[in-house]
């Protein structure tokens, strides 16, 4: 019997959302990562709530989202507010009739920093100028 594409504890109606991002199977899910997949979910203007995160969470974890350890979920539920954050900043960046470019709050959340070029340019931002 051939694995099944279906994602633990994920449902027909997220399934559909997770497709739209571009994740079909667990496999998926692991490569991107849970609070990234549920950062492209709200990008992509669905409404996902924390228990889309801990259900995919769980299935990264290879669990069910109940078993999921009260740090994990803390550490999520940090990661949520730091996506909500980024998603205010967002619109209101486009309401100005400007571009995001802030740094990755999700990064910042879970301590995650990118290797720094130095030879790249810096990029300028309104706060270098005032």
């Amino acid at each position: 019997m051939p694995p099944s594409d279906k994602i633990r504890n994920v449902g027909p109606k997220s399934a559909a959302w997770l497709r739209q991002i571009g994740i079909r199977t667990e496999e998926d899910l692991r490569r991107m990562g849970s609070v990234e997949a549920y950062r492209r979910v709200k990008l992509a203007g669905f409404k996902p709530t924390l228990n889309l995160l801990y259900s995919m969470a769980g299935a990264e974890d290879g669990c069910h989202w109940t078993a999921l350890t009260e740090e994990r979920k803390a550490a999520l539920v940090l990661a949520a507010d730091a996506i909500d954050q980024e998603m205010a900043a967002r619109k209101t960046a486009k309401r100005q009739g400007q571009v995001y470019t802030g740094a990755g709050l999700v990064d910042k959340a879970l301590g995650f920093h990118e290797p720094v070029d130095h030879e790249a340019p810096a990029a300028s931002t309104s706060e270098d100028e005032g």
